[in-house]
């Protein structure tokens, strides 16, 4: 049904997995689309009352694909950046109960598309980046408000604009997680509060998640970002975030 992810419905529980663990799971153009179509999919399947997200192989997402920085996306920039901010908000609007199970590495796009779930379970070993404004860039796709709203003003800014990583336990520590387990143990965790979950009556899970949802958009509403991509379109255009975005870019191949 879908080119860059794996669908599977078991019971009630169903499974939404990134799958292209080769290019550590980019959020390309067409991986957005897929996923707000997957998001789509899962609410017409009325037996299905949670989705666990996750990224195949060992790393849960290096955010989005970069190749919209040379002319390889088939869409525009701007298209591409409210393409990730319609992605959010289907995963967040989405009927079901969303646990994000995260490993490995959980960069920029993919730590949006994690703040999207309503649970975040992730490995001990897990580590977190936000390099965009290193990449001559602001954080899009909503990633702020959810950011805020999850873990507050101050580490937001302090998180978004050092670019530097942090674990798991700090992540943990600032309200991003739900839990922490040790690696090997991830995905029978996250299947065990799934099927915890599952077993309890759908109005109740979903009048919870869309009462929480109702209070925190009063908080922080995510519908503030709407203009994210004018942000994005505009630093595509600024010298000084163009030679960033550069000096970034070469780093990484050099890396390579």
């Amino acid at each position: 049904m879908f080119e860059t992810l794996l669908v599977n419905v078991d019971g009630a529980v169903g499974q939404l997995t990134l799958n292209q663990p080769a290019k550590r799971n980019p959020l390309s153009t067409t991986v957005l689309t897929e996923l707000a179509a997957a998001a789509h999919w899962f609410d017409e399947q009325p037996e299905v009352k949670i989705v666990i997200v996750t990224g195949a192989g060992r790393i849960f997402s290096a955010g989005a694909d970069l190749s919209i920085f040379d002319g390889a996306s088939e869409v525009s920039s701007r298209q591409a950046w409210e393409q990730g901010y319609e992605m959010a908000v289907a995963l967040e609007n989405m009927r079901a109960l969303s646990i994000a199970a995260i490993r490995g590495w959980c960069i920029g796009g993919g730590l949006v598309l994690a703040a999207a779930c309503d649970l975040r379970v992730a490995a001990e070993d897990a580590q977190f980046s936000l390099p965009e404004v290193d990449v001559g860039i602001p954080l899009g796709w909503g990633g702020i408000p959810r950011l805020v709203r999850e873990i507050g003003p101050a580490l937001t800014k302090e998180l978004v604009l050092t670019c530097r990583s942090f674990d798991a336990r700090e992540a943990k520590a600032a309200g991003f997680l739900n839990r922490l387990v040790p690696e090997e143990e991830l995905d029978a965790h996250v299947q065990s509060l799934a099927e915890l979950l599952a077993s309890k009556a759908t109005h109740t899970l979903v009048s919870t998640k869309r009462h929480v949802n109702a209070v925190t958009d009063q908080m922080v509403g995510t519908m503030r970002s709407w203009s994210d991509a004018d942000g994005f379109v505009t630093a595509l255009a600024d010298a000084e975030c163009t030679a960033a975005r550069r000096e970034y870019l070469r780093a990484r191949r050099r890396k390579t």
